[in-house]
Protein backbone atom coordinates (compact mmCIF):
# COMPACT_ATOMS: atom_id res chain seq x y z
CA UNK A 1 0.00 0.00 0.00
CA UNK A 2 1.09 3.53 -0.51
CA UNK A 3 0.96 5.19 2.88
CA UNK A 4 2.60 4.58 6.22
CA UNK A 5 -0.80 4.79 7.81
CA UNK A 6 -1.94 1.89 5.67
CA UNK A 7 1.06 -0.21 6.60
CA UNK A 8 0.67 0.44 10.30
CA UNK A 9 -3.04 -0.16 10.37
CA UNK A 10 -2.82 -3.50 8.68
CA UNK A 11 0.42 -4.93 9.92
CA UNK A 12 -1.59 -6.98 12.39
CA UNK A 13 -3.39 -8.94 9.69
CA UNK A 14 -0.20 -10.48 8.32
CA UNK A 15 -0.58 -13.94 9.71
CA UNK A 16 2.43 -16.12 9.09
CA UNK A 17 0.79 -19.46 9.56
CA UNK A 18 -1.08 -21.37 6.89
CA UNK A 19 -3.73 -23.79 8.07
CA UNK A 20 -6.93 -25.36 6.89
CA UNK A 21 -10.61 -25.33 7.71
CA UNK A 22 -13.76 -23.39 6.90
CA UNK A 23 -13.31 -20.34 4.71
CA UNK A 24 -10.92 -17.63 3.88
CA UNK A 25 -7.93 -17.21 1.63
CA UNK A 26 -6.59 -17.42 -1.84
CA UNK A 27 -4.94 -19.88 -4.12
CA UNK A 28 -2.77 -17.49 -6.08
CA UNK A 29 -3.32 -13.78 -6.00
CA UNK A 30 -7.07 -14.09 -5.73
CA UNK A 31 -9.31 -15.72 -3.15
CA UNK A 32 -11.76 -18.40 -4.17
CA UNK A 33 -12.48 -22.09 -3.86
CA UNK A 34 -14.26 -24.68 -5.96
CA UNK A 35 -17.09 -27.15 -5.52
CA UNK A 36 -19.07 -29.42 -7.75
CA UNK A 37 -22.04 -31.81 -8.17
CA UNK A 38 -22.91 -35.40 -7.36
CA UNK A 39 -23.86 -38.08 -9.84
CA UNK A 40 -21.63 -36.66 -12.55
CA UNK A 41 -19.14 -38.96 -14.22
CA UNK A 42 -15.67 -37.46 -14.33
CA UNK A 43 -12.42 -38.65 -15.80
CA UNK A 44 -8.88 -37.39 -15.58
CA UNK A 45 -8.90 -36.88 -19.34
CA UNK A 46 -11.52 -34.22 -18.67
CA UNK A 47 -9.25 -32.81 -15.96
CA UNK A 48 -12.09 -33.13 -13.49
CA UNK A 49 -11.98 -33.76 -9.77
CA UNK A 50 -14.53 -35.18 -7.35
CA UNK A 51 -14.53 -33.96 -3.74
CA UNK A 52 -16.51 -35.89 -1.12
CA UNK A 53 -17.62 -33.68 1.79
CA UNK A 54 -19.48 -34.54 4.99
CA UNK A 55 -22.19 -31.89 4.97
CA UNK A 56 -24.64 -30.35 2.58
CA UNK A 57 -24.09 -26.80 1.35
CA UNK A 58 -26.66 -24.59 3.06
CA UNK A 59 -26.52 -21.78 0.51
CA UNK A 60 -24.63 -20.68 -2.57
CA UNK A 61 -25.29 -17.03 -1.67
CA UNK A 62 -22.27 -15.58 0.21
CA UNK A 63 -24.50 -12.99 1.89
CA UNK A 64 -26.78 -15.68 3.28
CA UNK A 65 -24.63 -18.00 5.37
CA UNK A 66 -21.46 -18.10 7.38
CA UNK A 67 -21.03 -21.86 7.68
CA UNK A 68 -17.62 -23.16 6.66
CA UNK A 69 -18.90 -25.84 4.32
CA UNK A 70 -20.93 -23.45 2.17
CA UNK A 71 -18.01 -21.02 2.03
CA UNK A 72 -15.95 -23.71 0.34
CA UNK A 73 -18.21 -23.62 -2.70
CA UNK A 74 -18.69 -19.87 -2.59
CA UNK A 75 -14.95 -19.14 -2.65
CA UNK A 76 -14.59 -20.86 -6.02
CA UNK A 77 -17.33 -18.82 -7.63
CA UNK A 78 -17.04 -15.43 -5.95
CA UNK A 79 -14.38 -12.86 -5.15
CA UNK A 80 -14.21 -9.74 -3.01
CA UNK A 81 -12.39 -6.45 -3.20
CA UNK A 82 -9.66 -7.92 -1.00
CA UNK A 83 -8.42 -11.38 -0.11
CA UNK A 84 -5.71 -13.21 1.76
CA UNK A 85 -2.60 -14.80 0.30
CA UNK A 86 -1.20 -18.15 1.38
CA UNK A 87 0.59 -16.55 4.31
CA UNK A 88 -2.54 -14.77 5.54
CA UNK A 89 -1.54 -11.32 4.27
CA UNK A 90 -4.19 -8.94 2.92
CA UNK A 91 -4.01 -8.66 -0.87
CA UNK A 92 -6.01 -6.85 -3.53
CA UNK A 93 -8.36 -8.94 -5.69
CA UNK A 94 -11.23 -7.09 -7.40
CA UNK A 95 -9.75 -3.89 -6.02
CA UNK A 96 -6.50 -2.98 -7.75
CA UNK A 97 -5.40 -0.62 -4.98
CA UNK A 98 -6.79 1.17 -1.94
CA UNK A 99 -5.96 3.99 0.44
CA UNK A 100 -7.01 4.86 3.98
CA UNK A 101 -7.46 8.37 5.30
CA UNK A 102 -5.36 9.63 8.20
CA UNK A 103 -8.45 9.44 10.41
CA UNK A 104 -8.91 5.76 9.59
CA UNK A 105 -12.57 6.45 8.80
CA UNK A 106 -12.43 6.56 5.00
CA UNK A 107 -11.33 3.97 2.44
CA UNK A 108 -10.96 4.63 -1.26
CA UNK A 109 -10.80 1.60 -3.56
CA UNK A 110 -9.60 1.65 -7.15
CA UNK A 111 -11.32 -1.28 -8.83
CA UNK A 112 -9.88 -3.67 -11.35
CA UNK A 113 -11.07 -2.91 -14.88
CA UNK A 114 -12.13 -5.45 -17.47
CA UNK A 115 -13.56 -7.99 -15.00
CA UNK A 116 -16.87 -9.63 -15.94
CA UNK A 117 -19.29 -11.80 -14.03
CA UNK A 118 -20.21 -15.29 -15.18
CA UNK A 119 -23.33 -13.83 -16.81
CA UNK A 120 -21.17 -11.51 -18.93
CA UNK A 121 -22.08 -8.32 -17.07
CA UNK A 122 -19.31 -5.94 -15.96
CA UNK A 123 -17.90 -5.54 -12.49
CA UNK A 124 -17.73 -1.88 -11.47
CA UNK A 125 -18.33 0.57 -8.62
CA UNK A 126 -22.10 0.46 -9.03
CA UNK A 127 -22.01 -3.31 -8.45
CA UNK A 128 -20.06 -2.81 -5.23
CA UNK A 129 -22.65 -0.38 -3.93
CA UNK A 130 -25.54 -2.66 -4.90
CA UNK A 131 -23.92 -5.50 -2.96
CA UNK A 132 -23.45 -3.42 0.18
CA UNK A 133 -26.96 -1.97 -0.10
CA UNK A 134 -28.30 -5.53 -0.10
CA UNK A 135 -26.20 -6.49 2.93
CA UNK A 136 -27.58 -3.49 4.83
CA UNK A 137 -31.19 -4.03 3.70
CA UNK A 138 -33.28 -4.99 6.74
CA UNK A 139 -35.84 -6.69 4.49
CA UNK A 140 -33.11 -9.02 3.27
CA UNK A 141 -31.66 -9.44 6.77
CA UNK A 142 -28.28 -10.87 5.79
CA UNK A 143 -26.98 -13.08 8.63
CA UNK A 144 -23.42 -11.99 7.83
CA UNK A 145 -24.24 -8.28 7.81
CA UNK A 146 -22.68 -7.88 11.25
CA UNK A 147 -19.28 -8.03 9.58
CA UNK A 148 -19.94 -4.59 8.11
CA UNK A 149 -22.12 -2.97 10.76
CA UNK A 150 -19.44 -0.29 11.26
CA UNK A 151 -19.80 0.88 7.63
CA UNK A 152 -21.91 4.03 7.40
CA UNK A 153 -21.70 4.92 3.71
CA UNK A 154 -20.68 3.40 0.38
CA UNK A 155 -20.38 5.94 -2.41
CA UNK A 156 -19.68 5.56 -6.14
CA UNK A 157 -17.04 8.13 -7.15
CA UNK A 158 -16.72 7.02 -10.76
CA UNK A 159 -17.03 3.79 -12.71
CA UNK A 160 -14.03 2.19 -11.02
CA UNK A 161 -13.69 4.10 -7.74
CA UNK A 162 -15.59 3.36 -4.53
CA UNK A 163 -15.49 5.32 -1.28
CA UNK A 164 -16.36 3.58 2.01
CA UNK A 165 -16.84 5.39 5.33
CA UNK A 166 -16.96 3.82 8.78
CA UNK A 167 -18.47 4.93 12.08
CA UNK A 168 -15.14 4.42 13.86
CA UNK A 169 -11.59 3.60 12.73
CA UNK A 170 -12.05 -0.16 12.47
CA UNK A 171 -8.59 -1.51 11.67
CA UNK A 172 -9.89 -5.00 10.89
CA UNK A 173 -12.11 -3.82 8.02
CA UNK A 174 -9.75 -5.07 5.27
CA UNK A 175 -9.76 -8.50 6.93
CA UNK A 176 -13.56 -8.39 6.99
CA UNK A 177 -13.65 -7.43 3.31
CA UNK A 178 -11.50 -10.49 2.64
CA UNK A 179 -14.17 -12.65 4.31
CA UNK A 180 -16.64 -14.43 1.97
CA UNK A 181 -19.36 -12.06 3.21
CA UNK A 182 -17.59 -9.41 1.13
CA UNK A 183 -17.80 -11.37 -2.10
CA UNK A 184 -19.36 -9.56 -5.03
CA UNK A 185 -22.55 -10.90 -6.64
CA UNK A 186 -23.74 -9.93 -10.12
CA UNK A 187 -26.02 -6.89 -10.05
CA UNK A 188 -28.48 -8.68 -12.32
CA UNK A 189 -28.62 -11.66 -9.94
CA UNK A 190 -29.30 -9.36 -6.99
CA UNK A 191 -32.06 -7.57 -8.90
CA UNK A 192 -33.59 -10.94 -9.83
CA UNK A 193 -33.46 -11.96 -6.17
CA UNK A 194 -35.41 -8.82 -5.21
CA UNK A 195 -37.94 -9.56 -7.92
CA UNK A 196 -38.34 -13.07 -6.54
CA UNK A 197 -38.93 -11.60 -3.07
CA UNK A 198 -41.71 -9.40 -4.51
CA UNK A 199 -43.28 -12.59 -5.87
CA UNK A 200 -43.27 -14.22 -2.45
CA UNK A 201 -39.92 -16.03 -2.47
CA UNK A 202 -37.66 -15.71 0.59
CA UNK A 203 -34.51 -13.58 0.40
CA UNK A 204 -31.47 -15.29 -1.17
CA UNK A 205 -33.59 -17.88 -3.03
CA UNK A 206 -32.69 -16.72 -6.54
CA UNK A 207 -28.97 -16.25 -5.90
CA UNK A 208 -28.80 -19.60 -4.14
CA UNK A 209 -30.04 -21.26 -7.33
CA UNK A 210 -28.17 -18.88 -9.64
CA UNK A 211 -24.88 -17.97 -7.94
CA UNK A 212 -23.10 -15.56 -10.28
CA UNK A 213 -19.71 -14.21 -9.30
CA UNK A 214 -16.38 -13.42 -10.96
CA UNK A 215 -14.43 -16.46 -9.72
CA UNK A 216 -12.32 -18.97 -11.61
CA UNK A 217 -15.10 -21.58 -11.38
CA UNK A 218 -18.73 -20.99 -12.25
CA UNK A 219 -21.91 -22.75 -11.24
CA UNK A 220 -23.19 -25.48 -13.56
CA UNK A 221 -25.77 -27.55 -11.69
CA UNK A 222 -26.77 -29.13 -8.40
CA UNK A 223 -28.72 -31.98 -6.91
CA UNK A 224 -30.23 -30.58 -3.70
CA UNK A 225 -28.78 -32.25 -0.64
CA UNK A 226 -26.43 -34.36 -2.76
CA UNK A 227 -24.07 -32.39 -4.95
CA UNK A 228 -22.93 -29.18 -6.60
CA UNK A 229 -21.02 -28.99 -9.89
CA UNK A 230 -18.79 -26.12 -10.98
CA UNK A 231 -17.00 -25.68 -14.29
CA UNK A 232 -13.95 -23.70 -15.29
CA UNK A 233 -14.47 -20.01 -16.03
CA UNK A 234 -12.80 -19.64 -19.41
CA UNK A 235 -13.19 -15.86 -19.23
CA UNK A 236 -11.54 -15.46 -15.85
CA UNK A 237 -9.56 -12.22 -15.53
CA UNK A 238 -6.52 -13.86 -13.90
CA UNK A 239 -4.70 -17.18 -14.32
CA UNK A 240 -7.32 -19.84 -15.05
CA UNK A 241 -7.91 -23.01 -13.04
CA UNK A 242 -5.98 -26.15 -13.96
CA UNK A 243 -9.02 -28.44 -13.93
CA UNK A 244 -12.16 -28.17 -16.02
CA UNK A 245 -14.74 -29.33 -13.53
CA UNK A 246 -15.17 -29.74 -9.78
CA UNK A 247 -17.85 -32.10 -8.49
CA UNK A 248 -18.78 -32.01 -4.80
CA UNK A 249 -20.56 -35.05 -3.44
CA UNK A 250 -22.22 -34.97 -0.05
CA UNK A 251 -21.08 -38.13 1.73
CA UNK A 252 -21.94 -37.90 5.45
CA UNK A 253 -20.43 -41.21 6.56
CA UNK A 254 -16.70 -41.14 7.35
CA UNK A 255 -16.06 -44.72 6.27
CA UNK A 256 -17.87 -44.20 2.98
CA UNK A 257 -15.73 -41.15 2.19
CA UNK A 258 -12.60 -43.19 2.96
CA UNK A 259 -13.80 -46.00 0.69
CA UNK A 260 -14.59 -43.58 -2.14
CA UNK A 261 -11.08 -42.14 -1.92
CA UNK A 262 -9.46 -45.57 -1.89
CA UNK A 263 -11.46 -46.72 -4.94
CA UNK A 264 -10.80 -43.41 -6.74
CA UNK A 265 -14.48 -42.49 -6.82
CA UNK A 266 -13.30 -39.31 -5.12
CA UNK A 267 -10.04 -37.44 -5.65
CA UNK A 268 -10.23 -35.41 -2.42
CA UNK A 269 -12.21 -35.98 0.76
CA UNK A 270 -12.89 -33.76 3.75
CA UNK A 271 -12.91 -34.07 6.67
CA UNK A 272 -10.73 -37.05 7.46
CA UNK A 273 -11.22 -38.46 10.93
CA UNK A 274 -7.83 -38.34 12.69
CA UNK A 275 -8.18 -42.04 13.50
CA UNK A 276 -8.25 -42.75 9.75
CA UNK A 277 -5.04 -40.90 8.90
CA UNK A 278 -2.77 -43.92 9.29
CA UNK A 279 -5.05 -46.04 7.12
CA UNK A 280 -4.81 -43.54 4.27
CA UNK A 281 -1.06 -43.14 4.72
CA UNK A 282 -0.66 -46.93 4.49
CA UNK A 283 -2.89 -47.28 1.41
CA UNK A 284 -1.14 -47.24 -1.94
CA UNK A 285 -2.07 -44.10 -3.88
CA UNK A 286 -3.75 -42.17 -1.06
CA UNK A 287 -2.24 -39.42 1.06
CA UNK A 288 -3.27 -36.89 3.68
CA UNK A 289 -2.63 -33.17 4.00
CA UNK A 290 -2.68 -31.61 7.48
CA UNK A 291 -2.68 -27.92 8.36
CA UNK A 292 -2.82 -25.84 11.53
CA UNK A 293 -6.00 -23.88 12.03
CA UNK A 294 -7.70 -20.89 13.56
CA UNK A 295 -10.54 -23.18 14.58
CA UNK A 296 -11.76 -24.11 18.07
CA UNK A 297 -13.82 -27.19 18.89
CA UNK A 298 -15.94 -26.45 21.93
CA UNK A 299 -18.88 -27.53 24.07
CA UNK A 300 -21.33 -24.69 24.45
CA UNK A 301 -23.68 -24.00 27.35
CA UNK A 302 -27.01 -22.22 27.04
CA UNK A 303 -26.64 -19.63 29.79
CA UNK A 304 -30.35 -18.85 29.69
CA UNK A 305 -31.27 -22.37 30.82
CA UNK A 306 -30.99 -23.77 34.35
CA UNK A 307 -28.71 -24.99 35.83
CA UNK A 308 -26.15 -23.53 33.39
CA UNK A 309 -26.91 -20.03 34.64
CA UNK A 310 -24.79 -20.99 37.68
CA UNK A 311 -21.06 -20.55 37.09
CA UNK A 312 -20.29 -23.28 39.63
CA UNK A 313 -22.16 -25.81 37.49
CA UNK A 314 -20.24 -24.71 34.39
CA UNK A 315 -16.97 -24.98 36.30
CA UNK A 316 -17.91 -28.45 37.55
CA UNK A 317 -18.71 -29.75 34.06
CA UNK A 318 -15.54 -28.23 32.65
CA UNK A 319 -13.38 -29.79 35.38
CA UNK A 320 -15.03 -33.21 34.91
CA UNK A 321 -13.85 -33.50 31.31
CA UNK A 322 -10.31 -34.75 30.71
CA UNK A 323 -9.29 -32.81 27.58
CA UNK A 324 -5.97 -34.63 27.19
CA UNK A 325 -7.73 -38.01 27.15
CA UNK A 326 -10.28 -36.62 24.69
CA UNK A 327 -7.58 -35.36 22.33
CA UNK A 328 -5.56 -38.59 22.50
CA UNK A 329 -8.55 -40.90 22.22
CA UNK A 330 -10.85 -39.11 19.78
CA UNK A 331 -8.65 -36.99 17.53
CA UNK A 332 -5.59 -39.20 17.88
CA UNK A 333 -3.49 -36.30 19.13
CA UNK A 334 -4.06 -34.31 15.92
CA UNK A 335 -5.00 -31.13 17.77
CA UNK A 336 -3.62 -28.50 20.11
CA UNK A 337 -5.20 -28.33 23.62
CA UNK A 338 -7.05 -25.03 23.99
CA UNK A 339 -6.11 -22.64 26.78
CA UNK A 340 -8.94 -20.28 25.85
CA UNK A 341 -11.05 -19.45 22.84
CA UNK A 342 -8.44 -18.07 20.42
CA UNK A 343 -5.98 -20.26 18.53
CA UNK A 344 -2.28 -19.29 18.32
CA UNK A 345 -2.81 -18.54 14.61
CA UNK A 346 -5.09 -15.61 15.51
CA UNK A 347 -3.82 -12.08 15.99
CA UNK A 348 -4.74 -11.13 19.57
CA UNK A 349 -4.05 -14.58 21.04
CA UNK A 350 -2.53 -14.65 24.54
CA UNK A 351 -0.53 -17.58 25.88
CA UNK A 352 -0.71 -16.17 29.42
CA UNK A 353 -3.95 -17.86 30.52
CA UNK A 354 -4.67 -20.29 33.37
CA UNK A 355 -7.52 -22.58 32.31
CA UNK A 356 -9.49 -24.83 34.65
CA UNK A 357 -7.83 -28.20 35.18
CA UNK A 358 -9.27 -31.72 35.22
CA UNK A 359 -10.37 -32.44 38.80
CA UNK A 360 -13.33 -34.78 39.35
CA UNK A 361 -13.47 -34.35 43.13
CA UNK A 362 -13.53 -30.57 42.89
CA UNK A 363 -16.23 -30.89 40.22
CA UNK A 364 -18.38 -32.95 42.62
CA UNK A 365 -17.84 -30.40 45.39
CA UNK A 366 -18.88 -27.51 43.15
CA UNK A 367 -22.02 -29.35 42.03
CA UNK A 368 -22.99 -30.00 45.64
CA UNK A 369 -22.34 -26.37 46.53
CA UNK A 370 -24.62 -25.30 43.69
CA UNK A 371 -27.39 -27.57 45.02
CA UNK A 372 -26.90 -30.50 42.65
CA UNK A 373 -25.18 -33.07 44.84
CA UNK A 374 -27.24 -35.82 43.18
CA UNK A 375 -26.58 -34.43 39.72
CA UNK A 376 -29.22 -33.75 37.06
CA UNK A 377 -30.20 -34.71 33.51
CA UNK A 378 -29.46 -32.75 30.39
CA UNK A 379 -29.26 -33.07 26.60
CA UNK A 380 -26.34 -32.35 24.28
CA UNK A 381 -26.93 -31.49 20.61
CA UNK A 382 -24.52 -32.71 17.94
CA UNK A 383 -24.85 -32.28 14.18
CA UNK A 384 -24.98 -35.20 11.79
CA UNK A 385 -22.10 -35.92 9.42
CA UNK A 386 -19.38 -35.54 12.06
CA UNK A 387 -18.18 -38.73 13.72
CA UNK A 388 -15.67 -36.68 15.71
CA UNK A 389 -18.35 -34.50 17.29
CA UNK A 390 -20.53 -37.54 17.94
CA UNK A 391 -17.56 -39.21 19.66
CA UNK A 392 -16.99 -36.06 21.73
CA UNK A 393 -20.64 -36.12 22.84
CA UNK A 394 -20.30 -39.77 23.90
CA UNK A 395 -17.08 -38.97 25.74
CA UNK A 396 -18.82 -36.12 27.59
CA UNK A 397 -21.72 -38.43 28.38
CA UNK A 398 -19.36 -40.96 29.99
CA UNK A 399 -17.30 -38.42 31.91
CA UNK A 400 -20.22 -36.44 33.30
CA UNK A 401 -21.83 -39.67 34.54
CA UNK A 402 -18.96 -39.81 37.06
CA UNK A 403 -20.28 -36.67 38.74
CA UNK A 404 -23.93 -37.71 38.59
CA UNK A 405 -24.99 -35.88 35.41
CA UNK A 406 -27.02 -37.90 32.93
CA UNK A 407 -26.52 -36.75 29.33
CA UNK A 408 -28.81 -37.66 26.44
CA UNK A 409 -27.34 -37.18 22.96
CA UNK A 410 -29.48 -35.77 20.17
CA UNK A 411 -28.06 -35.93 16.64
CA UNK A 412 -29.58 -33.27 14.39
CA UNK A 413 -29.33 -32.49 10.67
CA UNK A 414 -26.82 -29.68 10.09
CA UNK A 415 -29.20 -26.95 8.97
CA UNK A 416 -31.70 -27.73 11.74
CA UNK A 417 -28.84 -27.87 14.24
CA UNK A 418 -27.83 -24.30 13.37
CA UNK A 419 -31.43 -23.10 13.52
CA UNK A 420 -32.13 -24.72 16.90
CA UNK A 421 -28.95 -23.49 18.57
CA UNK A 422 -29.48 -20.00 17.16
CA UNK A 423 -33.00 -20.02 18.62
CA UNK A 424 -31.77 -21.21 22.04
CA UNK A 425 -33.54 -24.58 21.87
CA UNK A 426 -30.58 -26.36 23.43
CA UNK A 427 -28.86 -27.00 26.74
CA UNK A 428 -25.41 -28.26 25.67
CA UNK A 429 -24.01 -28.52 22.16
CA UNK A 430 -20.79 -29.49 20.36
CA UNK A 431 -19.63 -27.07 17.69
CA UNK A 432 -16.60 -25.35 16.22
CA UNK A 433 -15.76 -21.79 15.27
CA UNK A 434 -13.14 -20.68 12.80
CA UNK A 435 -11.74 -17.17 13.16
CA UNK A 436 -11.81 -16.70 9.41
CA UNK A 437 -10.29 -13.22 9.32
CA UNK A 438 -7.33 -14.15 11.53
CA UNK A 439 -8.14 -11.27 13.90
CA UNK A 440 -9.49 -11.66 17.45
CA UNK A 441 -12.41 -9.32 16.78
CA UNK A 442 -14.10 -11.82 14.47
CA UNK A 443 -13.99 -14.64 16.99
CA UNK A 444 -14.51 -12.89 20.30
CA UNK A 445 -17.01 -10.24 19.21
CA UNK A 446 -19.26 -12.67 17.39
CA UNK A 447 -19.41 -15.31 20.08
CA UNK A 448 -19.36 -13.25 23.25
CA UNK A 449 -20.74 -9.75 22.65
CA UNK A 450 -24.29 -9.44 23.98
CA UNK A 451 -25.45 -7.89 20.70
CA UNK A 452 -24.64 -11.09 18.81
CA UNK A 453 -27.12 -13.56 20.32
CA UNK A 454 -28.09 -16.50 18.14
CA UNK A 455 -27.24 -16.77 14.47
CA UNK A 456 -24.33 -14.27 14.41
CA UNK A 457 -22.45 -16.60 16.76
CA UNK A 458 -23.35 -16.09 20.43
CA UNK A 459 -25.24 -19.38 20.81
CA UNK A 460 -24.33 -19.49 24.50
CA UNK A 461 -26.37 -16.30 25.03
CA UNK A 462 -23.53 -14.95 27.11
CA UNK A 463 -23.74 -11.37 28.38
CA UNK A 464 -21.13 -9.45 30.37
CA UNK A 465 -20.98 -5.65 30.36
CA UNK A 466 -17.22 -5.58 30.92
CA UNK A 467 -16.65 -7.99 28.04
CA UNK A 468 -18.88 -5.85 25.82
CA UNK A 469 -16.87 -2.77 26.79
CA UNK A 470 -13.54 -4.47 26.04
CA UNK A 471 -14.74 -5.90 22.73
CA UNK A 472 -16.02 -2.48 21.68
CA UNK A 473 -12.61 -1.05 22.58
CA UNK A 474 -10.86 -3.75 20.57
CA UNK A 475 -12.76 -2.89 17.43
CA UNK A 476 -12.50 0.90 17.76
CA UNK A 477 -8.89 1.34 18.89
CA UNK A 478 -6.10 1.89 16.36
CA UNK A 479 -3.44 1.10 18.98
CA UNK A 480 -2.58 -2.56 18.54
CA UNK A 481 -1.04 -2.88 22.00
CA UNK A 482 -4.28 -1.54 23.47
CA UNK A 483 -6.27 -4.01 21.38
CA UNK A 484 -4.10 -6.91 22.50
CA UNK A 485 -4.51 -5.97 26.15
CA UNK A 486 -8.27 -5.74 25.74
CA UNK A 487 -8.43 -9.17 24.12
CA UNK A 488 -6.21 -10.65 26.81
CA UNK A 489 -8.54 -9.38 29.55
CA UNK A 490 -11.54 -10.74 27.63
CA UNK A 491 -9.82 -14.13 27.38
CA UNK A 492 -9.12 -14.13 31.12
CA UNK A 493 -12.76 -13.37 31.92
CA UNK A 494 -13.96 -16.09 29.56
CA UNK A 495 -11.65 -18.65 31.15
CA UNK A 496 -13.22 -17.81 34.51
CA UNK A 497 -16.85 -17.60 33.41
CA UNK A 498 -16.68 -20.55 30.96
CA UNK A 499 -19.70 -19.86 28.73
CA UNK A 500 -18.25 -22.76 26.78
CA UNK A 501 -15.66 -25.49 27.30
CA UNK A 502 -12.63 -24.75 25.12
CA UNK A 503 -11.52 -28.20 23.99
CA UNK A 504 -8.88 -28.04 21.25
CA UNK A 505 -7.69 -26.42 18.06
CA UNK A 506 -7.86 -29.23 15.48
CA UNK A 507 -5.67 -29.69 12.45
CA UNK A 508 -7.59 -29.67 9.20
CA UNK A 509 -7.07 -32.98 7.43
CA UNK A 510 -7.84 -33.69 3.77
CA UNK A 511 -7.41 -37.01 1.98
CA UNK A 512 -6.15 -37.17 -1.61
CA UNK A 513 -5.80 -39.78 -4.34
CA UNK A 514 -4.32 -38.89 -7.72
CA UNK A 515 -3.62 -35.26 -6.83
CA UNK A 516 0.05 -34.47 -7.43
CA UNK A 517 0.09 -30.88 -6.17
CA UNK A 518 -1.74 -27.61 -5.80
CA UNK A 519 -4.31 -28.28 -3.07
CA UNK A 520 -4.07 -25.33 -0.73
CA UNK A 521 -5.93 -25.13 2.59
CA UNK A 522 -5.76 -21.90 4.52
CA UNK A 523 -5.78 -21.27 8.28
CA UNK A 524 -9.57 -21.07 8.29
CA UNK A 525 -9.86 -24.50 6.70
CA UNK A 526 -11.00 -23.48 3.24
CA UNK A 527 -9.55 -25.66 0.48
CA UNK A 528 -8.69 -24.00 -2.82
CA UNK A 529 -8.72 -26.08 -5.98
CA UNK A 530 -7.60 -23.57 -8.61
CA UNK A 531 -4.01 -24.82 -8.73
CA UNK A 532 -4.74 -28.55 -8.28
CA UNK A 533 -2.68 -30.73 -10.59
CA UNK A 534 -3.75 -34.31 -11.26
CA UNK A 535 -1.18 -37.08 -11.38
CA UNK A 536 -0.40 -38.35 -14.84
Amino acid sequence: MKSKVLSLLFLFVCIVLVACGGADDTASDSENVGEGSNDVTTTQSERSIVIAVAQNFLSMDPQNTGDANSRTAQRSMFEGLLGLDKDGNIITVLAEDYEISDSGLEYTFQLREGVTFHDGTPFNAEVVKVNFDRIFDEDVASPVGFLFDMVTNVEVIDEYTVHIETEFPFVALPAHLAHPAGHMISKEAIEADYEAMENGEPPFAYVNENPIGTGYFKYESSIPGEAVTLTKNEDYWDVKANVDKVTFKVVPEDLTRIAELQTKEADIIYPVNPNDIKQLEDTDGTAVQQSDSSNLTYIGFNLEVEPFTDKRVRHAITMAIDKEELIDGIVDGVALPAQGFLAPTVYGYSDDLTPLTYDVEEAKRLLAEAGYADGFSTTIFVNDGSKERADIAEFVQTQLAEIGITVDIEVIEWGAFLEKTAAGEHELFVLGWTTVTGDADYGLYNLFHSSQFGDPGNRSFYSNSRVDELLDLGRTSTDQDERNQAYKEVSEILVDEVPMIYLHHPDFVHGMNGVSSGLFVNFSGTPFFKDVQLAQ
